[in-house]
């Protein structure tokens, strides 16, 4: 693939330097990040200062609240897709926005807002505060910046975010040759990458300020064979938190693309699955939305206190067979589910949920690890700064057991 220079120069230069949590320099014009920052200069891409958080803050908090936090959040979003050997689809995005909760007992109140200034900070605090009706007396929450003991996906000098278009469409073109090489029976190839560099900063009731800056880079690729009347689909896909440069190495990217055109044309020789009731044996990887689906969410904390889940009041106890271990692990460097720290500002960690078949534990948020007294385990998720975080997955997978494969 031949990419402009910018990227060449740029990339043999790139140093990934270790930022555990990141900061915007003040003053910098490309936008620049720094260890030695202030909590001013962490929230000066929101148009805010310290003190506006600080009042917002000291207003929500009082007789009858239990916690209380102020959740920022900037998304600078790209998407580029080619079909039919050109590129048809471009686009870019810009959301920003800020969330505010206060909590009491398991009520919670919140607020959000995409205009973001002092006066709307102190509006959305008296809001979400409505649920603590008054307080007993004056509060003041000084801001601190405080440190994440992770650093799973550093930012190098040029993220996936900020790749010249040109390169990215100099891979589409790459994909789309790869595929169709791969077999005259490729007919249509369509790719598509996706980059995404979302900044968050959090303010915690006690005035602790953690910021996270996380890249995501996605590249999707579908492939349809044709054989006469008959017409088939195969897909690959793969992506994490790192750079454009980690894609272009060591065959990621021509794996993907092998992926889905091996499949299109595997698919034109597929015949009908016999229908009945049989024994069926599942590999890694897509089987594992299985285990998402009917595992995952049953092991999260919301559901369990609420006791809508079949493993409500089961702690301890046998759920599955021998051999069965679940886990729930945010800290893979790199991974898509992987996060520093949740967007609560607690740090993820590795959670053994089933161990050998026996229930061993739930994924919290800090409500519901308030209400059931217990710790919270780095899994508040927010699916933006509308909406309220709630205990939810980010690597879960069943560890490998001892038995062959053929002797399953």
């Amino acid at each position: 693939i031949g990419f402009k220079g910018d990227l060449a120069r740029r990339a043999r230069r790139a140093t990934l330097a270790p930022r555990t949590v990141v900061f915007y320099r003040a003053g910098d014009d490309d936008g620049g990040l720094s260890m030695d920052a202030t909590p001013s200069t962490a929230l000066a891409r929101f148009g805010v200062d310290e003190l506006a958080v600080s009042r917002a803050l000291s207003d929500m908090l009082g007789r009858g609240v239990d916690d209380a936090d102020i959740y920022f959040e900037h998304i600078d979003s790209e998407s580029i897709s080619l079909e039919e050997g050109i590129v048809k689809k471009a686009g870019r995005s810009v959301r920003q926005g800020v969330g505010v909760r206060a909590v009491s007992g398991d009520r919670t109140g919140y607020a959000h807002s995409d205009a973001v200034d002092a006066t709307g900070l102190l509006k959305a605090a008296g809001a979400a505060k409505a649920i603590a009706r008054t307080a007993d007396k004056d509060v003041s929450v000084a801001l601190s910046p405080r440190p994440s003991g992770h650093d799973l996906y550093p930012i190098g000098d040029l993220p996936a975010i900020d790749v010249p278009l040109d390169d990215k469409i100099a891979l589409l073109n790459a994909i789309d040759k790869r595929a169709r090489a791969h077999d005259p029976r490729i007919e249509e190839v369509m790719a598509g990458i996706s980059s995404q560099m979302r900044t968050v900063v959090i303010v915690q009731a006690d005035g602790r300020l953690v910021v996270d800056v996380r890249p995501l880079l996605v590249l999707r690729v579908g492939c349809i064979a044709a054989e006469g009347s008959n017409r088939q689909v195969g897909s690959g896909a793969g992506g994490g938190r790192y750079d454009f440069e980690t894609v272009l190495g060591d065959g990621r990217w021509e794996g993907w693309v092998d992926e889905a055109a091996a499949r299109a044309v595997l698919n034109l020789g597929a015949i009908d699955c016999p229908a009945g009731t049989m024994d069926v044996v599942l590999g890694p990887g897509w089987p594992g939305i299985l285990l998402h689906e009917a595992v995952g969410h049953g092991l999260e904390g919301d559901f369990n206190r609420k006791k809508t889940s079949a493993f409500a009041g089961l702690l301890g106890q046998r759920v599955a067979s021998e051999g069965v271990t679940v886990v729930d692990d945010g800290t893979i460097a790199s991974r898509r589910g992987s996060l520093n720290v949740d967007d609560e500002g607690t740090e993820t960690r590795r959670n053994v949920l089933i161990e050998d078949g026996i229930l061993k534990g739930y994924m919290q948020d800090r409500l519901n690890a308030r209400l059931m007294g217990v710790p919270a385990t780095g899994n508040g998720r927010r699916q933006s700064y509308a909406h309220t975080p709630m205990p939810r997955m980010t690597n879960t997978f069943m560890m490998a057991g001892q038995e062959a494969p053929e002797d399953i």
